[in-house]
């Protein structure tokens, strides 16, 4: 692997102080000690080496193909420099909650988000755009991440550094308060007949883009069709039929507008393989790059190769009025790797798109999570697979585990107990809940406190993944979700000498 060299900083001259504006001391106190968090922990140092293994491999698979590369010192130095930038900048993303462009805006506004993501000030300011922040996003694959999230909870599990970080001792990791959620994809609804509409659409951009740039072959106006699309989603979505008022003759017209949408589907479906075919074969003739032709051949077989389903699907279901099992039934065109996750709460009774389990320490610390890429195994099986990497992640010092009802299982309760940690699931059974919350403190001074991480759930879903990630494809989701609880976690470490200072004070008075 190429050297981690040293090189100089970027002149900065230096902030403009602010008075007057305690939410804005606040906010720089922050970012000040995440700063020190990143130099201390070492955390800054592995994502640079890590960035640099990847770099080697890039080049030595360039050079074996006869590619000129430039890997001398001054492209090293300055890919490590890239490098850091990428980690500090998607960490300010993931802290003021915004996407990547308005993150770019506020970097080339703000002195203090320039200071803190070694953004070149002098003699122009150099702030990252929105597509190299899109890159940023991605410069590191999420298993990688995960060794980040490792790195970062050694070294505040040493005493020596978490001093120098500013904490009055080691991070507490005794005690876990695991949870799990189901974390949306960013799809829409799947109506069974969205999806025809969905396909008819996609498939009609495709055609137009492939028409811009030169390719063309005849046909009716493109545009015709997402009219006449658009038409018949209205008079579904209207409950078409209501003029007469019968529930009977609404199932009627619901068929034969579903009916309409098919024979439009088949019609666009025809034209796209031809303009597929068109594409493959002459693309030299337009004014597109091969890459940039794979791309859209990509996009439209990912979509033609589904649409029998949806259309068999959408039958089923309007015209047929029959269920079509949640394991076989495609939620989105796009997103393969999205599951109908039943929750059973209110507002929320079921749910598309990937569990989430998530565990944190009595400080708000997430010490472990995982994105489900395959259906859940199920709460009790999943604590059961997650629990010797807690163990790990630890540090050897796990020693109780509370989670509710749904975690609870003969086998996990005999799996702490053999371990010797303390045993806080919570019962299934409401009258051994009850007994054991009037006899046991401990339990249910720990159960109590599991409300917290209910809201810490809560905290990183809507704050620091905006609620639904936007990023596409279970890989970028899962990087997404690594970057949010890395963030989460220098915020979380960062306040954590703010709130003894106010404890202490709290105390005195």
């Amino acid at each position: 692997m190429s050297k981690v060299i040293s090189f100089q900083e970027f002149l900065s001259p230096e902030i403009v102080p602010v008075f007057g504006n305690k939410d804005y001391a606040d906010h720089k106190r922050l970012l000040e000690r995440v700063d020190r968090i990143l130099h201390v922990s070492g955390l800054e140092l592995r994502f640079v080496e890590l960035s640099m293994e990847r770099f080697d491999a890039r080049v030595a698979k360039l050079e074996a193909a006869g590619e000129k590369v430039l890997s001398g010192p001054d492209a090293i130095g300055r890919y490590q420099q890239q490098s850091r930038q990428a980690l500090r900048c998607m960490v300010l993303k993931n802290l003021i909650s915004v996407g990547c462009r308005e993150t770019s805006r506020q970097l080339a506004m703000c002195e203090l988000y320039q200071w803190f993501c070694r953004v070149q000030r002098v003699p122009v300011v150099r702030a990252p755009s929105k597509s190299t922040l899109n890159d940023y996003a991605k410069w590191l694959p999420a298993e990688e991440m995960e060794t980040l999230l490792d790195a970062l909870g050694e070294a505040l599990r040493d005493e020596a550094r978490a001093k120098i970080i500013g904490l009055e001792h080691e991070l507490d990791m005794a005690v876990v308060w695991v949870d799990s959620t189901c974390l949306k994809a960013n799809i829409h609804f799947p109506v069974d007949w969205v999806l025809v509409r969905d396909g008819v659409r996609t498939l009609t951009g495709h055609i137009l883009t492939i028409r811009r740039h030169g390719l063309l072959h005849r046909m009716p106006e493109p545009e015709s069709f997402l009219r006449k699309m658009n038409g018949l989603c209205m008079a579904m979505s209207a409950g078409a039929g209501t003029k007469t008022g019968g529930k009977t003759d609404r199932k009627k017209e619901r068929k034969k507008i579903l009916r309409q949408m098919k024979a439009l589907c088949d019609v666009v479906l025809k034209h796209a393989r031809r303009y597929r075919g068109l594409l493959d074969d002459c693309w030299e003739e337009s004014d597109l790059t091969r890459p940039e032709a794979e791309v859209i051949l990509r996009g439209m077989d990912n979509v033609i190769a589904q649409m029998p389903e949806a259309k068999r699907q959408a039958h089923e279901r309007v015209i047929g009025g029959r269920q079509v099992p949640s394991k076989d039934k495609i939620l989105s065109l796009y997103e393969s790797d999205i599951h109908v996750i039943v929750r059973g709460k209110a507002g929320a009774a079921v749910e598309f798109g990937n569990s989430l389990l998530l565990g944190e320490t009595s400080d708000g610390y997430i010490m472990d999570h995982e994105l489900m890429k395959d259906r859940s195994p199920g709460d009790p099986k999943w604590l059961e697979q997650r629990y010797p990497g807690m163990k790990k992640k630890s540090g050897g010092q796990l020693c109780g585990m509370i989670t509710d009802r749904g975690f609870e299982s003969k086998a996990n309760r005999r799996m702490l107990e053999e371990d010797g940690v303390f045993n806080g699931l919570c019962p299934r059974n409401p009258q051994d809940l009850a007994e054991r919350m009037e006899k046991d403190e401990v339990f249910a001074a720990a159960l109590r406190r599991r409300a917290q991480t209910e809201g810490r759930v809560g905290i990183l879903k809507n704050v620091f993944l905006d609620g639904t990630p936007r990023a596409k494809g279970f890989k970028n989701r899962q990087l997404q979700v690594a970057w949010a609880v890395l963030a989460h976690n220098l915020w979380v470490v960062a306040r954590l000498p703010w709130a003894c200072d106010q404890q202490a004070a709290a105390e005195a008075a």
